[in-house]
């Protein structure tokens, strides 16, 4: 297969990144970034965009089989809510758009606990926003990875994260599944699983999957 990856540059994409490299049945990844990775691999193409002039539809990065979309930011990176919808909502949508001009046939986001377009907080509307709109593509497979707190070692630290990651871990023997933590690569093999696998329809994999360590 051939797979497109946004997002490698984040904690889940990392890992999305370097278990889609391991994976036999990967014959190359396309993963585009605003800066060079410091990843070499011989099966990984990395192109350096500007993500408010992506390439057309018509363009030979979009001629792919699959899409694992692992971007996102933060309000306080953002800097707005106009911005932060952008970068959540808008490029991925725009992406995936593309792709299935391409001729993917997959397509994989990670996506968030409590995404709702009618949910009040504006990070899960969005989120709930963007799952709505992919829906209407014709995508033969779309999973929607929804973790909650994701676990491990970010490269800028998150002060909200890492209280709440202290408070959920030492709460987490007596809270549900959905509630608890999720390792950011157990996130990552959910995504990876879902666009190799491609399994035919509309998927969810929640947060109390997301908690199980890998078999």
């Amino acid at each position: 297969m051939k797979i497109l990856h946004i997002g490698a540059s984040g904690l889940v994409g990392g890992f999305v990144l370097s278990q889609l490299l391991a994976d036999a049945r990967v014959a190359q990844v396309v993963a585009p970034t605003r800066r060079a990775l410091p990843t070499r691999h011989p099966r990984l193409d990395n192109p350096v965009l500007d993500f408010e002039r992506l390439p057309p539809a018509d363009a030979s990065l979009w001629r792919v089989d699959a899409v694992i979309c692992t971007l996102g930011t933060t309000m306080k990176q953002a800097g707005s809510r106009a911005r932060f919808r952008r970068v959540d909502h808008d490029y991925p949508l725009q992406i995936a758009r593309s792709a299935l001009h391409g001729g993917a046939y997959a397509f994989a986001l990670n996506s968030a606990l409590g995404a709702d377009p009618g949910a009040r907080l504006f990070y899960s509307r969005v989120k709930g926003e963007l799952e709505q709109d992919l829906r209407q593509l014709p995508y033969p497979s779309l999973t929607f990875v929804r973790p909650g707190l994701i676990g491990g070692q970010r490269g800028r630290a998150r002060l909200g994260e890492r209280v709440a990651a202290i408070v959920l871990g030492a709460a987490s023997p007596v809270l549900p599944r959905r509630w608890r933590i999720n390792p950011a690569e157990q996130v990552a093999a959910a995504l990876v699983d879902a666009a190799v696998q491609a399994l035919p329809g509309r998927h969810v994999v929640d947060a109390a999957r997301l908690h199980r360590p890998p078999a």
